[in-house]
């Protein structure tokens, strides 16, 4: 199972709520979150990161706001299961993190990898040749679970046929929006383009939806601010259960948009 990202203080709760219960009812085996907008919306830290992980996150994966909490950035060399994407420049001691982690869960050995797009953001490094150079240190590995981090649809896609028939799922993260293009691609990758988002859906990709109109109409820089939901129906849990065969490929795949 994959889920999308967790927005402030209202997708931590929430997630706590449903989590368990989710992993039981869908017979999950392995869960990735997206973590990094769990701190107001912004970012990722050591107390949000465990209460990820205390609610049944196998692995927490991030994106371009990761790096917000400088504090945070020793836990990303942790042996904590938390990602940042892979692909930022290989700089000696510039980039602290992992963007690909090799996790050992009921006889299975799960690649998680984290990569970020750069088409709208910032010009990385490829996330192409960094998926070929990562699983080329890892060629036995199954199933290998991609969150990408991005914001085109049209390199989301483009990664999903790249990778099809060489990672169980391809996953994109970053807009919160949830798509409704789940599907297995014809190697037998699954994927869909958004995962959506955990937190208040009353707002504007989680924020407060009156600061965002004030920013689209005045073009002047607000502080953003997390929704608040009126009550736990203004609230969700979205993202993807697949379900794979021995050799990692998928199965199926269902968009999960449980309201708890």
């Amino acid at each position: 199972m994959m889920l999308g990202d967790v927005i402030g203080e209202t997708g931590l709760m929430i997630l706590e709520e449903s989590l368990s219960a989710l992993i039981t009812e869908q017979s999950v085996d392995f869960t990735v979150v997206n973590g990094e907008n769990a701190v107001g919306g912004f970012g990722l830290n050591q107390e949000t990161l465990d209460r990820i992980l205390a609610a049944g996150a196998d692995a927490v994966t991030g994106g371009n706001h990761i790096w917000e909490d400088r504090n945070f950035w020793p836990v990303l060399d942790s042996d904590k299961p938390v990602l940042r994407p892979a692909n930022y420049p290989d700089v000696k001691g510039a980039v602290p993190g992992h963007g690909s982690l090799l996790l050992e869960k009921n006889g299975l050995s799960v690649l998680v990898i984290n990569l970020q797009g750069r088409e709208k953001m910032t010009l990385i490094d490829c996330p192409f040749n960094c998926f070929d150079i990562i699983t080329a240190v890892h060629p036995k590995a199954v199933p290998v679970i991609v969150d990408f981090h991005a914001e085109s649809t049209e390199e989301k896609e483009a990664l999903g046929y790249y990778l099809d028939g060489r990672a169980s799922i391809v996953a994109g993260t970053h807009t919160h929006v949830q798509t409704a293009d789940e599907r297995i691609l014809p190697r037998g990758t699954a994927y869909i383009t958004d995962l959506g988002m955990t937190g208040a859906m009353n707002g504007v990709i989680g924020m407060d939806k009156d600061i965002c109109l004030n920013r689209a109409r005045s073009q002047v820089a607000r502080r953003m601010e997390c929704a608040k939901p009126r009550s736990k129906e203004d609230c969700a849990v979205q993202g993807i259960v697949v379900e794979l065969d021995k050799k990692g490929r998928a199965l199926s795949v269902k968009r999960l948009g449980l309201h708890p």
